[in-house]
């Protein structure tokens, strides 16, 4: 008698489920951050063998003067929210752990020390409360505020420690030493502007203040923000296998960026400025650390700012985040001149990040060793570059000299000699390296792809670069691994390793930004990219603050003529709180939006305040809500609907280290 058919079936079934049960199942990735391997530490241990002695010096010059700091070590914002720990770096005593370069842990043992401290006579630094320092002048009817900071929460504090500690007196004038924004955001935190408007309050600026601010983040903000996350390592705690500052301070305060227009204005060096009793000396350095920037001889008590052109790191010449390329030949200069207009001239060498040098040889020095440095930096380069060499080739041969390594202060904690070579390149050059393979070439997601299945398949590759990454040899490692990410983001695998290999890197960076961000594309790899809270909001102050041509330049870049459903459409804006009327003109091409030059015959008029103008084409909110605010529309609204529409979102953020 035959056996019933669903016997089979059901016996079958059951041996098929045994098998799937008994078969061994790879283990999931270990997404936990890692010790230091083997190599790591060897390579701390050669690099610690290599630093030059530390004589105390920096440690004397960061302490010295030390009057009080707060005993909250937490700043607050208005809703109770911490915005700036001071104690965040309390942790770096003793020998560098193996997680920490040494240089780095140094640097950020000197940095760490935080409150008010005496300069000179009348002169005061308030440090650590923020990435930069707040320089107070004692003026003869109130204080004298060198760059607030960058927000009105850390800016207020520092204000208060003062007046705490050394009696209240009212802000009588504010200068910006420079166009970014930790040097002036937190200016409502210290001034009402009512007060400047009634001229009891100066603000003082180096030339094109304004339109350099809100130009360098305006047409790549978005871009800028998202890079500048991973430069200063947003999101990660601080910790020996985290944050350690940003090599020229501690991290970035998260409060409110604030901006109030200068009344006065510097533009060539040697003007003066007798503010409330002190004669001050600027020198124009714009086109170096920032596009607008100015230095101060501050004369009675022989202090020379040198704001940001030269600091305790070797700088940026081409800052990660993204920016134009900085002139390092410039840089060297303004240095050169700096040297010969107030060296011999000066005691004592501030500078709106790190800490102070006393003696006036030993301000001749540091700004002859640091001019040396940028200078050598780009001879060299360009001396290469003339041979032949590419930037990487640059990048990879082009050592610092003993001559200049022996000072503390040209070690790149925040500029590299590697990443500043290329961009010395590409200031003369741009990115082409002039081999035409680099012409075309697939961009990175087909390019993987083709590599993987070269080389035989994505086990094969994360077989090499585990052998790589036993060896020691992490940057080959993260090479191999990083295609078959980009091939396959669903690679689990891959996603570990190529962590794994960016945090060794991190591990052993001396800079600070290059260990943010290793540290960043390695958590991002763990637990995929997520948005920071707070990141697509905008300064208020800032916004005002850009010219209404520059925001609709920046709409012309968020126009997709793909999605335009009309043919072509003519619209009048008039900002009735401006005066001013902007015509735009969109088709299959581009947007053409010209402030003061309204179009004939358009299909629709809108009228309202700016900010009303910008919801409309920037946050894109429906007409109706912004009617219901007081925006006014006479005509088409069919047009509104379709340039709407053909307008991409604010980017808020993207990924980086996956396609």
């Amino acid at each position: 008698m035959p056996r019933p058919a669903y016997r089979h079936s059901a016996i079958a079934a059951l041996l098929l489920s045994t098998a799937l049960i008994a078969k061994p199942q790879a283990p999931s990735p270990d997404l936990n951050p890692k010790p230091a391997s083997a190599a790591t530490t060897a390579v701390q241990a050669a690099t610690k063998a290599g630093l030059p002695t530390d004589d105390g010096r920096d440690e004397d010059f960061a302490t010295r003067g030390f009057i009080a700091t707060r005993t909250d070590p937490l700043i607050r914002d208005a809703k109770g929210r911490p915005v700036w720990n001071l104690d965040a770096y309390k942790f770096v005593t003793g020998p560098a752990p193996s997680t920490v370069n040494p240089s780095l842990w140094r640097e950020m043992g000197v940095l760490r020390h935080h409150g008010l401290f005496k300069v000179a006579e009348g002169v005061w630094q308030v440090r650590g409360f923020d990435v930069s320092n707040m320089t107070v002048l004692a003026g003869k009817t109130g204080w004298i505020v060198i760059d607030p900071l960058t927000n009105r929460e850390t800016a207020a504090a520092a204000l208060e420690l003062v007046n705490a500690q050394l009696g209240k007196r009212p802000v009588v004038a504010v200068i910006y030493s420079h166009s970014h924004a930790d040097h002036f955001g937190g200016v409502r935190g210290i001034v009402d502007e009512a007060d400047v408007k009634a001229g009891k309050v100066a603000i003082i600026a180096p030339a094109h203040f304004i339109e350099e601010t809100s130009s360098e983040n305006i047409m790549a903000g978005p871009a800028m923000s998202r890079r500048a996350n991973y430069q200063f390592g947003v999101g990660l705690l601080p910790g020996a296998t985290g944050q350690m500052g940003s090599g020229i301070g501690m991290g970035v305060a998260g409060g409110e960026i604030t901006l109030i227009a200068p009344t006065d204005t510097i533009s060539r060096t040697g003007e003066t400025r007798n503010v409330d009793g002190i004669p001050l000396e600027f020198q124009i350095v714009s086109g170096s650390e920032a596009p607008s920037e100015l230095n101060v001889y501050i004369a009675p008590p022989k202090v020379f700012l040198s704001a940001e052109m030269s600091t305790c790191s070797l700088h940026n010449i081409l800052t990660p985040r993204g920016a134009k390329v900085r002139d390092a030949h410039a840089w060297a200069g303004f240095l050169d001149e700096a040297l010969r207009l107030y060296g011999p001239r000066s005691d004592t060498v501030i500078s709106s990040h790190c800490w102070p040098r006393f003696g006036q040889g030993e301000v001749t020095g540091m700004l002859a060793s640091q001019r040396d440095n940028y200078a050598f930096l780009h001879d060299q380069t360009v001396r290469r570059m003339n041979q032949g060499q590419t930037a990487p080739e640059i990048a990879e041969g082009l050592v610092q000299p003993p001559e200049l390594a022996g000072q503390w202060f040209n070690h790149g904690y925040y500029g590299t000699y590697s990443h500043n070579s290329k961009a010395v390149y590409q200031f003369y050059l741009g990115w082409y390296d002039g081999n035409p393979v680099n012409l075309n070439p697939w961009p990175p997601q087909d390019r993987a792809r083709r590599y993987i299945a070269a080389m035989g398949g994505a086990k094969k590759v994360i077989a090499l670069a585990r052998k790589a990454m036993a060896e020691g040899d992490y940057r080959w490692a993260s090479e191999l691994l990083n295609h078959v990410v980009f091939a396959d983001p669903a690679n689990s695998e891959a996603r570990a390793l190529l962590a794994d290999s960016y945090e060794q890197q991190g591990y052993q960076a001396e800079s600070g930004i290059w260990r943010n961000q290793f540290l960043s594309a390695a958590r991002d790899l763990r637990q995929g990219y997520k948005v920071p809270a707070g990141s697509g909001s905008q300064s208020q102050d800032l916004i005002a603050a850009v010219p209404t041509q520059l925001l609709m330049d920046s709409v012309s870049t968020r126009y997709d003529p793909a999605r335009m459903a009309l043919p072509r459409i003519a619209i009048n804006i008039e900002l009735t709180d401006r005066g001013e009327t902007i015509g735009i003109e969109a088709g299959k091409t581009v947007l053409l939006a010209r402030v003061g030059q309204p179009v004939a015959n358009p299909a629709v008029v809108i009228k309202g305040p700016r900010r009303l103008i910008l919801g409309l084409l920037f946050l894109k909110l429906p007409l109706a809500q912004l009617e219901a605010a007081g925006l006014k529309v006479e005509g088409d609204r069919d047009a509104i609907a379709a340039l709407q529409a053909a307008l991409d979102p604010v980017p808020n953020g993207f990924t980086i280290v996956e396609p």
